[in-house]
């Protein structure tokens, strides 16, 4: 929360810090803001081929919501490490 709430250049900014707080404030398990969604789907990673998939999903994310163009645009996705740019966070990048 602290990256996307320092971060002027993100557009949606304002947009994501209020429905962090939103959620949060209406959930009796949050005490504050809240993130990541309820539902999800637990799959185990059984290959390479099926974790690049998942990989490829989840960096697609801002760029289907039409946040960036390229994956490696958005700031808070370690989609920038794998094309060798720097991240947000430290990443490992994995190669087959």
């Amino acid at each position: 929360m602290k990256a996307i709430e320092t971060n002027l250049q993100e557009s949606r900014r304002d947009w994501i810090l209020d429905k962090c707080w939103f959620r949060g404030a209406n959930d009796k398990k949050v005490t504050n803001f809240k993130f990541w969604q309820d539902d999800n789907h637990v799959e185990q990673l059984y290959n390479y081929e099926f974790f690049q998939q998942k990989l490829n999903y989840i960096h697609m994310n801002p760029v289907r919501q039409e946040i960036v163009e390229r994956p490696e645009d958005y700031m808070y996705s370690s989609a920038r490490n794998y094309a060798g740019l720097n991240g947000m966070i430290d990443v490992t990048v994995v190669r087959g």
